[in-house]
């Protein structure tokens, strides 16, 4: 097997003559060959065309092997003996796992251009494709009807042939020349004959292989050797010159290669522009209706609604009398039934069926009455409503009124008189809007369980309320202890979550305790009860109850407002077994202590960098809404589930979950299609700006098991969308891709079309919005430790598991976990990398400042050499002018930039997944590594070092966050803060250049040393508008 790279052109590359030219040539190199192409004189937009081909000694190692591509520069030298000089231009790395399986399968790939070393000048890149190609098996070109010839096989190694002559290279496109790389260097003995061996340059002809011949000895068969034998069979490096104007048309065979990876491509996003009403305009759009004015990010489904209300007057079927009446609805070949009633002949149903525009095949609507029997269902009555006569709602109208309609015998005509009662229903046309459409019955899903059918449709979820329960215990008066020096402790319960207080410093039966504070996650309704024990550690591991205290919710207070803290209070203690709620039987001592809801804090449900609330529990603190974000869910393509539904095989019966804030919506479930399509639209209030909305896909599972207790929704991808990134009133139109990383690698699972539209209400209240805190004030005058808030935010995702379980259908435990990202501070060695390369990558610019002082060093532009000098005379001689200077220079940097900024909004990156080893990723999906040793120590030191690293990787990845942000302020990633900066840095330039510099020193130097009187415990202004930037953790995948 032949590894094929397809050199096609570079672009914009480095002058290097003196001349504003270069005579580029590029050298590619593969498991120790390497190949050169023909050199382009006097060009920096060069085309080769040419192919340079490698052998593969293992298919296996492919993959993982790399493919080195370096540009260089061919410097001449014309005199007495002709010698080449080569200058770097650039270089790209190629993983093995980017080659196509053929050359119709290969995209070209546009490469930029990467340094070599820290001063390398670099610009441009290069139009690579990769492919694979067997050298038995003929291969075609980008054009179908014109076959190559193949490649026979490598017999014994060629001499290597010698460079070519510097006064004439060959250019000819379509052709694959001379692939050798530069010779080794030979000495004056050799550089003679070198001019002589020139013209003996051999040339090798492709012959095809006709069918006759295909079988012959020059046929390649693939082999698999070990790590031995690879090195005995290693094939010989050698340079080879093909020629394919000569060659014979080969037998086309179907090559079987080993499935790749997509290219990079496949993870980015794509534009889209949907028929929307958002888009199109509302007044502009032919024949739009009403409802495109609420739900104009979604296009417009039409469906057909039949609502089945009740019946009346149904006849008796039988002997005894008894009639088990269900309803029929049929509309062409599609049935769906209603439950049965036992035993009613007035039997009420209330039941809505939805069936699409493209279903309606049929030019009426029949609704049959049947009785349900063991045997076989009898027809009680029918009748029919014409679909061309139907009404069409569109909201704000109300709904339709249902209608009685008679039910006339089965075999009856429709002139018969004589009926079997009376159905009473509605039917019309209407659209996603109805609020119907959520409860109603699709085609899709009648043929599951009644059961299963509630877990298909489309709701809304609130978090429910929560509040931090602190408990401050003060002391203890009258225990009934058993010994004369006691070590008191304080056991704190509420629900699941048990905490403890510090031993007592006074031994006695009245201890006392000082700080001793404890935070508990409540949840509203507070239907838990608060149980304090006091115990007596007689042993480590065995302490002895003395007495408990149980609390209802009554008896807890609510504090709002921090300037006002609650003083303790006594309480009576019970027997340690049992006893009257607060209160009550034999005493057994008292015990003060302060409890109250402190609902000065936001609880935190999810990871601080991609929260999407930040509001205070308490109701009065609350910011007001600042603008709406609305989401339009319109469809996916592409759809590829990886885990197997009831034993039966991939299904794909995919739904989205959308979380902003306390609300989640859960989208309807499409069965049985890879690329459904839901077309609903959500909208959310916005308080801040620097919040992200996340949205999931999951493959329903619980439609397909047969024990759906067991059964577990499939998570197919996530995408988060930072608010702050978002042009308000601008709506966003694409195609986000959904990769999830699996031990096996990096799999694309789907790509989902969303609609994102952000508006605001005051343009000037969002910009004031920058300068404050973005949590609530407690959070800064009485901070919460981190190892205390990792604890509070676990407790709080497990009281919103509990939560949206009881709900109806319930919103899945995997599905919560997912969606806040559970898992987020786990050890992973990629996640590593990618933290440590954003930093590296945040010193680019470092390095290029360095690059640009070289080139002043050393005069290679002489003009801007000169201006430097020019500048630095002036500095020299008015420092005063440094500052504002450098205010202007930021100014005009953010407006050169807003030229150049993304129109695309920021999507999650790859994060290393597609180069991370499987051992690796096997390593970050490991919830926690149970080792295969039999030492319970080095189990517990190997989950300890995974804790410690997970640590440093959120430190690594806080480090990045920071810096990021400071790039953010000229990167226009959010318009408005980068707008505020480059106002205040115009502003501040003004101010340098009229007041003097030192009064401005001074008044500075005045204000870090103010009096703590006049300072405020919140952050300022500046920190406030740093910590809103936007960086890119929440890019991370």
């Amino acid at each position: 097997m032949k590894l094929a790279v397809e050199v096609v052109q570079a672009q914009d590359l480095k002058p290097k003559d003196g001349h504003g030219t270069a005579n580029p040539f590029v050298e590619v190199e593969f498991a120790g060959q390497r190949r050169r192409t023909a050199t382009k004189f006097n060009n920096l937009n060069p085309q080769w065309n040419e192919t340079l081909f490698f052998d593969v000694v293992d298919p296996l190692d492919l993959p993982k092997s790399t493919i080195n591509v370096s540009v260089f520069h061919e410097r001449l030298s014309v005199g007495s003996s002709a010698s080449r000089h080569i200058s770097f231009l650039g270089r790209v790395r190629l993983s093995g796992s980017s080659a196509a399986p053929s050359r119709l399968d290969a995209a070209p790939q546009l490469c930029p251009l990467e340094k070599r070393s820290l001063f390398s000048n670099v610009r441009g890149a290069i139009d690579l494709r990769l492919y694979v190609v067997i050298p038995d098996v003929g291969y075609q070109a980008a054009d179908a009807n014109i076959p190559l010839s193949t490649f026979a096989p490598s017999t014994p190694p060629v001499e290597s042939i010698p460079s070519m002559a510097t006064h004439s290279v060959p250019s000819t496109v379509g052709t694959i020349h001379d692939t050798n790389t530069l010779p080794p260097k030979k000495n004056k003995s050799q550089r003679s004959s070198s001019k002589v061996k020139e013209k003996e340059r051999r040339e090798f002809h492709s012959i095809g292989a006709s069918p006759a011949t295909a079988k012959s000895d020059t046929s390649y068969t693939t082999q698999f050797f070990s790590n031995h034998e690879r090195r005995q069979h290693r094939p010989s490096q050698f340079f080879y010159r093909a020629n394919h104007e000569k060659a014979e048309p080969a037998t086309a065979v179907p090559a079987t290669v080993q499935a790749t990876p997509p290219p990079k491509s496949d993870y980015k996003i794509v534009e889209t522009k949907p028929p929307l009403a958002a888009l199109l305009g509302y007044l502009c759009t032919c024949g739009s209706d009403k409802i495109k004015n609420t739900f104009d990010l979604v296009e417009q489904m039409e469906f057909l609604y039949v609502r089945i209300v009740r019946a009346c007057e149904l006849p008796h079927m039988n002997i005894t009398g008894s009639l088990d009446p269900y309803a029929v609805v049929k509309l062409g070949d599609i049935t769906l039934n209603t439950n049965h009633r036992v035993q009613n002949r007035n039997p009420e149903w209330n039941e809505v069926f939805a069936f699409s525009k493209a279903q309606v095949q049929a030019p009426r609507v029949e609704i049959v009455v049947k009785d349900k029997n063991l045997i076989k269902d009898n027809v009680v009555g029918k009748t029919a409503v014409e679909v061309a006569d139907l009404p069409k709602r569109v909201p704000p109208d109300g709904p339709v009124a249902p209608q009685w309609y008679r039910l006339r015998k089965g075999n009856g005509s429709a002139d018969d008189e004589s009926y079997q009662g009376r159905i009473m229903m509605a039917v019309w046309w209407g659209t996603q809007a109805d609020e119907v459409y959520p409860v109603a019955l699709h085609p899709d899903s009648h043929h599951l369980p009644p059961a299963a059918v509630h877990h298909t449709r489309s709701k809304v979820y609130f978090s429910p309320r929560m509040s931090y329960l602190r408990v401050n215990v003060v002391s203890a008066q009258d225990l009934q202890v058993s010994r004369p020096d006691p070590q008191i402790r304080v056991k704190i319960q509420l629900g699941t979550q048990q905490q403890w207080t510090q031993v007592s410093p006074v031994r006695s039966q009245s201890p006392t305790w000082k700080n001793e504070a404890v935070m508990l996650v409540a949840a509203e309704p507070f239907d838990e009860r608060l149980v304090l024990t006091v115990v007596d550690m007689v042993s480590p591991t065995k302490p002895e109850p003395l007495a408990k205290l149980v609390v209802s919710k009554s008896a807890i207070r609510s504090l709002n407002d921090h300037h006002k803290p609650l003083p303790p209070q006594w309480f009576t203690l019970e027997k340690p077994d049992g006893g009257i709620l607060n209160g009550g039987g034999d005493d057994h001592g008292k015990l003060q202590v302060a409890l109250y809801y402190d609902k000065n804090y936001h609880v935190l449900d999810e990871p601080a960098h991609f929260s999407s609330d930040f509001q205070p529990s308490a109701k009065p603190l609350r910011k007001p809404d600042i603008g709406m974000i609305e989401l339009g869910i319109l469809d996916a393509r592409n759809l590829a589930p990886q885990l197997t539904n009831n034993g039966g095989g991939k299904s794909a019966n995919a739904y989205c979950v959308a979380k902003y804030g306390r609300k989640w919506v859960r989208s309807r479930t499409i069965l049985g299609t890879t690329s459904p399509s839901w077309n609903e639209q959500y909208s959310w209030d916005v308080h801040d700006l620097c919040t992200v909305l996340t949205v999931a896909v999951f493959n329903n599972a619980y439609v397909d098991s047969k024990n759906n207790n067991n059964a577990r929704d499939e998570y197919l991808g996530k995408i988060r969308i930072r608010l702050s990134t978002l042009e308000i009133n601008r709506v966003y139109t694409y195609y986000y891709p959904l990769m999830v990383v699996h031990p096996t690698g990096l799999k694309k699972t789907a790509e989902l079309h969303l609609a994102v539209r952000l508006t605001c209400k005051s343009w000037i209240n969002t910009l004031l919005l920058y300068t404050k805190p973005t949590y609530p004030k407690m959070h800064y005058l009485q901070p919460i430790p981190i190892q205390q808030n990792n604890t509070l935010r676990y407790f709080t995702k497990l009281s919103v598991v509990a939560k949206l379980a009881r709900a109806e259908p319930p919103l899945r435990i995997e599905v919560v976990h997912h969606m806040l990202d559970d898992g987020s501070t786990r050890f992973s060695l990629r996640k590593g990398k990618a933290n440590f390369q954003r930093v590296l990558d945040l010193f680019s610019e470092a390095k290029a400042f360095v690059k640009w002082f070289d080139d002043v060093q050393n005069w290679r532009k002489p003009a801007l050499t000169t201006f430097v000098h020019a500048l630095f005379f002036v500095f020299s001689w008015m420092p005063s002018l440094i500052v504002p200077t450098t205010f202007i220079y930021l100014f005009l940097l953010g407006a050169w930039r807003y030229r150049q900024r993304s129109h695309l909004p920021a999507h999650v990156d790859m994060s290393l997944a597609d180069t991370a080893l499987p051992d690796e990723l096997d390593e970050e999906l490991d919830n926690m590594p149970m080792s295969t040793r039999p030492h319970e120590v080095i189990m517990g030191r190997y989950d300890r070092l995974r804790i410690v690293g997970g640590r440093l990787q959120g430190m690594v990845g806080d480090l990045a966050n920071h810096a990021e942000r400071l790039q953010a302020l000229g990167s226009w990633r959010d318009p408005r803060a980068t707008t505020i900066f480059a106002i205040f840095s115009i502003i501040m330039a003004g101010i340098f250049y009229l007041v003097p510099f030192q009064f401005l020193a001074a008044v500075f130097g005045l204000y870090v040393m103010r009096h703590p009187k006049f300072r405020s415990k919140t952050p300022s202004a500046p920190i406030n508008f740093f910590k809103r930037l936007p960086g890119k953790a929440d890019m991370l995948l």
